[in-house]
């Protein structure tokens, strides 16, 4: 694997690297984003944000927000396999959205990249609903990671407010205790705002993935779905995914 860039900004390293066609970000030792575009899937977790749009009917999903965007591997494949009509992309760190765009090569067609607290862009956000918002905020020292965010009624109902009548909510942790323990869990008010939640796991990362769904979607929903992707390699590739998936509400 090859350094193509490396850089100390304000006591923060950073590097890309690459090996073959593939492009990896590292930030202070933390390993945030992977693309190859020979390869439908990374075998990691930016494969476990791409299944819940497939819960819903192939075309469904039109308007995507993804606030924490790294180097861009989730809307590079967004972009490439599912083609919604309009993905945002908020990342706070100026180097991050820089390296997405040279690096990793998201272009204008793909997404448009806002460089901004997404905490507080969502919070002032204004503009149309989103079918599908996803919650991959987090900082790094040490060579650990932390949400940006607690999981707390006031951050369910933010999100809530902007999602659309259909609209899914999918959220990215590094420990089970934290979707055990957040607001759908212990808040009648948010635990209303969704009919069905899901866990998604893949057995190489440490992360969980809460998916909350604001009507009932099954297992057999995804199956289905797969199936009817239209990008045969993709769908070879979900179909054997090792990933585990279990409803937790």
């Amino acid at each position: 694997m090859a350094v193509i860039w490396k850089k100390t900004i304000d006591s923060d390293q950073y590097e890309v690297r690459t090996a073959g066609s593939s492009v990896r970000l590292y930030s202070n030792g933390v390993f945030h984003s992977h693309y190859n575009p020979n390869h439908a899937l990374s075998n990691s977790i930016w494969d476990l944000l791409l299944l819940p749009v497939l819960f819903q009917e192939l075309g469904t999903v039109k308007r995507i927000l993804v606030m924490g965007v790294g180097g861009g591997t989730v809307i590079k494949l967004f972009h490439k396999y599912l083609t919604p009509e309009k993905i945002i992309g908020v990342e706070i760190n100026p180097t991050h959205v820089k390296i997405a765009k040279k690096y990793f090569k998201i272009s204008r067609k793909e997404a448009d990249l806002i460089c901004a607290d997404a905490i507080q862009w969502i919070k002032a956000y204004k503009g149309p609903a989103f079918d599908m918002i996803i919650d991959d905020m987090f900082g790094h020292a040490n060579g650990d990671i932390n949400r940006a965010v607690a999981l707390d009624g006031l951050w369910f109902k933010t999100l809530n407010q902007n999602l659309s009548k259909h609209g899914v909510l999918v959220i990215n942790t590094t420990e089970k205790e934290t979707l055990k323990t957040c607001a759908y869990f212990t808040n009648q008010r948010v635990s209303r705002m969704f009919e069905v939640v899901y866990r998604l796991e893949h057995p190489k990362c440490d992360n969980f993935i809460g998916v909350f769904f604001k009507d009932l979607r099954l297992k057999k929903h995804l199956t289905q779905n797969i199936r009817l992707l239209p990008d045969k390699k993709l769908r070879s590739a979900l179909l054997s995914m090792d990933y585990k998936i279990n409803r937790i509400g």
